[in-house]
């Protein structure tokens, strides 16, 4: 009886302290890193929830980008930081989804080694070229690409992420080829791309559309399993005839495995707070992004399903990091 009170009193004054840390949590300032460059999707969202957590919370966000590695080397900073809710990653389909079975060695566990806080956004994907392609549809880029095998690049935000995997998807659902051109992060990418330096990508539709609407790229196709409020005019690539096609991209919010469940729960609420405010949902209205209201739970099954997704997609396509 007295190890059950002693046990019981353990538990409780754990639980006590959990709550005493989360209530004065923050007290400094806090870090997020983007596993990705500049000018992304995961920058954006980064930099819009840690300026308002600043505003909210009254300590400094500071965003860090650390790209590099497919999302490894950002990732894996977080993963080895201290779990006080002070280190967090904005991680993404790459770095804790399917980097896990694209890479032969990783320097992080994906499961084990994160607290899963919360989803942010899942972006819309668009298939732009640059405009001296001379295709205007799926089935004559399908057609080009046949007629000259390993003539057209595509450009990808990076290993393993939703613009690599729908490059590999589609050369193999499509049975052509063309050389993967990878950088680090969606936005140089088309930065080269609107050079010429490739000829396509399968990009995020926030980053990607305000090229196609100023003439610099043209729009072929959205990659998701519907058409986009943000370009209705667009067909997906599975009803331009590559039936079962569909990719998108996703963002979230993780912390180092052991962090309290209080301070996750903090994060979480004000995240959620956050993607609700009037300006940032009609952001998301006109770039093809939504935002579904979630709990840490239930993020975390979302990317086990997502890594069980791609896991199989990776393995039976072959694939492999570069």
């Amino acid at each position: 009886m007295n190890l059950l009170r002693r046990s019981a009193a353990a538990l409780l004054a754990g639980a006590l302290a959990g709550a005493v840390h989360a209530q004065a949590y923050p007290t400094k300032a806090i870090r997020i890193v983007v596993p990705v460059a500049t000018g992304g999707i995961a920058d954006y969202y980064s930099r819009l929830i840690g300026a308002r957590l600043s505003d909210a919370w009254g300590q400094p966000v500071v965003v860090e980008n650390r790209a590099g590695g497919g999302g490894n080397i950002g990732a894996d900073v977080v993963a080895k930081a201290p779990p006080d809710g002070y280190t967090l990653v904005m991680g993404f389909v790459g770095s804790h989804a399917v980097n896990q079975f694209l890479f032969a060695r990783m320097p992080y566990d994906t499961m084990r080694d994160f607290a899963p806080v919360a989803m942010v956004i899942e972006a819309e994907g668009i298939l732009a070229v640059h405009p001296s392609v001379p295709v205007n549809s799926v089935q004559e880029l399908i057609a080009l690409a046949r007629a000259r095998p390993g003539g057209l690049s595509y450009a990808s935000g990076g290993v393993g992420t939703a613009s690599h995997l729908a490059g590999e998807l589609f050369k193999s659902m499509t049975r052509t080829f063309m050389v993967h051109i990878p950088y680090r992060g969606n936005a140089p990418a088309i930065a080269d791309l609107i050079g010429g330096q490739t000829q396509l990508t399968f990009a995020t539709l926030p980053t990607a559309i305000p090229h196609v609407r100023a003439g610099k790229l043209k729009g072929i196709a959205v990659i998701g399993n519907a058409r986009s409020a943000a370009a209705p005019q667009l067909p997906t690539i599975a009803e331009s005839g590559v039936p079962g096609f569909a990719v998108n991209n996703w963002i979230g919010l993780f912390a180092p495995a052991g962090t309290p469940a209080e301070i996750v729960r903090k994060w979480n609420a004000e995240v959620m707070r956050i993607m609700r405010l009037p300006e940032v949902t009609r952001r998301m209205e006109v770039e093809g992004e939504r935002h579904t209201p979630n709990t840490p739970e239930q993020f975390a099954q979302f990317v086990r399903d997502e890594a069980d997704k791609w896991g199989k997609v990776v393995k039976a396509a072959g694939l492999k990091a570069e």
